[in-house]
């Protein structure tokens, strides 16, 4: 089996990445894992940022209906061009797993448009669609549609994981395509295509050269972009990924050296700076950092630290009702603060009544 270190994988891909003299080992690459059932099967992972046709960040969010209605079309419009690329190239199945979590229940793809040879992957209880679908022997490749630069990358939506996140294994900062890719990369599955802005071509230009990429607008900032005419950038979308699944065998999976270091670093409107001084924590610069034994345990360790830095988002709500109602909503919240507390204190509070669970389909995140 191939197995190369980065530094000299990169050099064999003609990647111009160089490493310093005794650097330590970041990450490993190694050849796909042999097919064991004689079928090529296919995972693709949608997002809804990098979509073409698309300028308006409102088409990517559930709660405003009238926009994220048009970036259903979108969605499902590049999806379909991807699933038809990839059956062209020699798949056999093609299963799509969303990546986004828009926050609707049902599907961010309109599945009366959805190609029909494509099969949603779906589970009666709550899934991570980045860690908990992999599994030895089931998929082949994998490619991911619609994804969208790290944050800090200046691209169309940028950002990693969710809003103010940037998320670091082993010194390297990722976008979730990455993420993916290393996680996939544990059971030798390689990410073999993506699509998005120019600013996600950039990021991965380095670190995952073989990936079959298309760039379906440029990004002018951070909520405006310049897309390409949708035509043109889906025809491309089909050839792309039918090169990309004709050639995956050339392509690699990689996975992170062990143990793994990771950091996650928050930038508005996320912010970590409540750990500041917590025993045992190592935080620095909005920063927290630690080392894991593998890459799940990296993973779930940061999806925990994610939780505390959302934190921050309540300053963005405060400024908001301040702005809305003056000084009196926040006498209001306050008060309700301290009712809480006296109420509990008193013997007088009941915990509310818990939401009654109902049955539904889960199709990736939430």
């Amino acid at each position: 089996m191939r197995h190369l270190t980065l530094a000299f994988a990169l050099l064999l891909a003609g990647a111009c990445v160089a490493q310093a003299p005794g650097a330590p080992v970041s990450r490993i690459l190694e050849e796909p894992a042999q097919d064991t059932d004689g079928i090529t099967r296919v995972l693709v992972y949608h997002d809804m940022e990098g979509l073409t046709g698309q300028s308006d960040p409102k088409t990517f969010r559930f709660a405003h209906p009238d926009r994220y209605a048009v970036g259903r079309t979108y969605l499902t419009g590049d999806v379909n061009a991807v699933v038809a690329g990839l059956f062209e190239g020699g798949a056999d199945e093609v299963h799509i797993v969303d990546g986004h979590g828009s926050g609707n229940p049902d599907p961010d793809l309109l599945l009366e448009d959805l190609d029909p040879r494509a099969v949603l992957v779906s589970r009666d209880a709550i899934f991570d669609a980045y860690v908990d679908l992999i599994e030895p022997g089931v998929y082949d490749a994998v490619a991911v549609v619609g994804m969208h630069a790290k944050t800090g990358s200046g691209g169309f939506a940028s950002h990693t994981f969710t809003l103010g996140i940037d998320i670091l294994f082993n010194d390297m900062s990722v976008t979730e395509t990455e993420i993916v890719g290393y996680s996939w990369g544990r059971v030798g599955v390689p990410v073999i295509f993506a699509s998005g802005d120019d600013r996600l071509a950039l990021d991965l230009a380095g670190p995952m050269p073989w990936i079959e990429f298309v760039t379906v607008k440029t990004a002018t900032s951070a909520s405006t972009a310049d897309p390409r005419p949708v035509d043109e950038a889906r025809a491309e979308l089909t050839a792309t990924a039918r090169r990309a699944i004709e050639n995956y065998r050339n392509t690699w999976a990689m996975r992170l050296e062990e143990p793994v270091q990771a950091v996650l670093h928050a930038v508005p409107p996320a912010d970590l700076s409540m750990l500041d001084g917590v025993p045992h924590i190592e935080y620095a610069d909005q920063r927290v950092s630690f080392q894991a034994s593998d890459f799940r345990e990296a993973y779930d360790g940061l999806i925990e630290l994610v939780t505390v830095a959302r934190g921050g988002y309540s300053g963005v709500l405060g400024e908001v009702a301040r702005r809305m109602s003056g000084e009196g909503l926040d006498l209001a919240y306050s008060d309700a603060l301290f009712d809480r507390w006296l109420d509990f204190e008193s013997g007088r509070w009941l915990p509310p009544e818990p939401i009654p669970s109902i049955q539904r389909t889960y199709h990736g995140f939430r």
